[in-house]
């Protein structure tokens, strides 16, 4: 039986304050999607029918349709069954009045009524293109003569941008196949848009001015764009008939959309319990193109990110025993690889090898490959030149900002910069100035050679292990001196020539969570004891204490305002993976319960934001609104992997 909790009525449908903050999302498994509120009034710039890949523009996602307006003129009255916002929050126009029911699964559909006529809209990407079938139902009327009428606005922009009427848009048109196809501007795809029979199409472009997205407005970013109509298309229909239209940027065969649009739905994980829509959201995240396999950080506008590519890789395909996809990722990141790092992410069409903390994601998800599949011996096979190399880079200081110093800890980072994953920027500086020794880069560090050590030897790789085995006990015996304080029994965020920072911050939950510590028992106690006093929320751990001067506990504003509160107390679902793991190995036979309620506590969030996923970030204070982005990849994979280990926990010492 599917879940009551992505379905919604009509009382829920046509109260606009409720219904235009529940955001749904559907991706295809190459890089597009699809986003809107549940009644299909787009309210950020991000929202868009058919967002796809354009690589002869950019490297990023450009909305090609934003929406479509569709009207059913019924024995000659005309309803039209679209909303969309204009200055002043008016709504125009009032197609939300007719909405009578929202599902989301198998695929997403909304039905409408007016009068004695029921009529159904329902979509589904085509799982490996850039394309999406919208099949439309008159399921039942008392006409005598029903008309559908659809027009396409097309935007034909980054993602990131806003569409403005001009004079060099292209207004002219193809024919197609029971259908037409449309280039705005040079470069860009066409845009072909057919439908399963033969309709009528009339060519009328016009501009259409001053749409309102709310979200962008209250984010302090331009909010009013101009979309372009170039027509529309008209056919009559009977009772029980349908009809089905394929927007791509390919002409297909109209003959096989129906029979398409139904083995698409058949592969769908149909989200019938809190389980299965995490999976589902975790299957949006992998992108195959080209025979690579990456995983995008976040929707609506993150990109791929290597970082938040190994924390979020292990929870969201091992879990779902998925080893191949594992594999294919890490085969993608690995081609990146320059003086011992990753690509973190591309600007403009660059490489950015920005992040410090890259290569030692890396190294966790590793371990977590060999704890989770139990395939130590592969590891080393598959990785260990890799690894090698990579810990020779530290060694050798070929990269200026990851440097193996003599006391065997890792210095990472510049000063002024905010390279680590605290990365938020303000007018130039780094909010949180994180650079040195970083405890959870080091905790991690340690953790990673004695995994290497271990491995290299019962590979019987003599050379790593004779160059490598002198540093665990130089990072046991300096990590202590470098992050711990005794006398007040807690540890450092980081330390640099400028001192140690004592801010009460989650990083040194790495130093408790992994399965190997360079820290005593009573150490890591106080350690989770802080964590659970001061971090812990229903929604994640807080980036900030409360009781620090500069702890923010909302995150909303302008984009300075936001950046200053991101990493100031805002807190972050996936650092409950780590903290549940801690929480599990130290507390064996009364932590089960505890991490399970952590785990299901997060089932409400199914109904917020976005349907049947969880967002960037958390409010620190009460009632811990989601904000940022609608779903967000390492906070889905750690809640899976949190299931996991719930399941798993005699595999937590591997």
């Amino acid at each position: 039986m599917k879940i009551s909790y992505l379905k919604y009525n009509k009382s829920q449908l046509i109260n606009l304050n409720y219904s235009l903050s529940k955001e749904m999302l559907r991706a295809s498994r190459n890089g597009a999607y699809s986003s809107s509120t549940i009644i299909s009034c787009n309210t950020r710039k991000y929202h868009g029918l058919l967002v796809t890949p354009q690589e002869m523009v950019d490297q990023e996602r450009h909305v090609m349709l934003s929406t479509v307006d569709e009207a059913l003129i019924i024995n000659n009255a005309e309803f039209n069954l679209s909303s969309r916002i204009f200055p002043g929050g008016v709504i125009f126009p009032k197609g939300h009045k007719y909405i009578s029911d929202f599902d989301s699964d198998p695929n997403l559909q909304l039905s409408y009524t007016i009068g004695k006529t029921v009529f159904n809209k329902e979509y589904i990407f085509v799982e490996n293109e850039n394309r999406i079938l919208l099949k439309y139902s008159l399921k039942d009327t008392a006409a005598e003569d029903v008309t559908f009428r659809l027009s396409p606005f097309l935007a034909f922009r980054n993602i990131h941008a806003l569409s403005k009427a001009n004079l060099y848009v292209n207004n002219r048109f193809n024919p197609e196949l029971n259908g037409a196809s449309w280039q705005m501007y040079e470069g860009y795809s066409r845009l072909f848009f057919q439908a399963s029979k033969e309709v009528e199409y009339i060519h009328s472009p016009e501009w259409h001015y001053n749409i309102e997205y709310p979200k962008e407005r209250e984010r302090g970013y331009e909010y009013l764009e101009d979309l372009f109509v170039p027509g529309f298309f008209e056919l009559k229909l009977k009772k029980g008939e349908s009809v089905v239209f394929s927007v791509g940027l390919e002409a297909k065969n109209p003959q096989g959309y129906s029979a398409t649009f139904s083995r698409e739905v058949k592969k769908r994980i149909v989200r019938e319990s809190y389980e299965k829509c995490l999976q589902n959201a975790a299957d949006q995240f992998i992108i195959k193109s080209r025979s690579k396999t990456s995983i995008i950080s976040g929707y609506h506008w993150f990109g791929y990110w290597g970082r938040d590519t190994f924390i979020s890789l292990p929870g969201l395909t091992l879990t779902m025993d998925n080893e191949k996809e594992f594999h294919d990722v890490m085969k993608t990141m690995i081609k990146s690889i320059q003086n011992g790092n990753f690509v973190n992410t591309y600007m403009d069409g660059q490489a950015m090898y920005n992040a410090i903390d890259t290569p030692f994601w890396f190294f966790r998800a590793l371990h977590k490959y060999a704890q989770m599949t139990g395939h130590c011996d592969k590891v080393w096979k598959e990785y260990g030149k890799v690894i090698s190399g990579i810990l020779l880079s530290f060694k050798n200081d070929e990269n200026p900002t990851i440097k193996l110093n003599d006391n065997g800890l890792i210095w990472a980072g510049e000063k002024g910069k905010a390279d680590s994953w605290m990365d938020a920027v303000v007018k130039g500086f780094p909010v949180v100035p994180r650079y040195g020794y970083l405890v959870e880069i080091n905790a991690i560090w340690y953790d990673a050679i004695r995994f290497f050590l271990d491995l290299a030897e019962k590979s019987g790789d003599s050379k790593f292990v004779k160059t490598w085995s002198g540093i665990p006990l130089k990072v046991e015996k300096s990590f202590s001196e470098i992050f711990w304080d005794k006398k007040k029994a807690i540890m450092a965020d980081f330390s640099n020539e400028d001192g140690a920072s004592w801010e009460v911050r989650p990083n040194m939950v790495f130093a408790i969570s992994e399965k190997y510590s360079p820290l005593k028992a009573d150490q890591k106690e106080y350690i989770l004891k802080s964590l659970y006093d001061e971090l812990l929320t229903p929604r994640g751990l807080r980036t900030l204490s409360p009781k620090d001067m500069d702890y923010k506990g909302t995150c909303e504003g302008n984009y300075e305002q936001r950046s200053r509160a991101y990493y100031q107390g805002s807190a972050s679902p996936w650092l409950l993976g780590p903290f549940s793991e801690a929480y599990l190995k130290m507390h064996p036979k009364t932590g089960k319960a505890f991490v399970t309620r952590i785990f299901l506590g997060f089932e409400d969030e199914m109904v917020q934001n976005g349907l049947g996923t969880i967002s960037e970030i958390y409010d620190g204070n009460p009632p811990f609104t989601g904000r940022g982005a609608i779903s967000m990849a390492r906070n889905v994979a750690e809640l899976l992997r949190i299931k996991w280990m719930v399941d798993n926990q005699d595999k937590l010492d591997l």
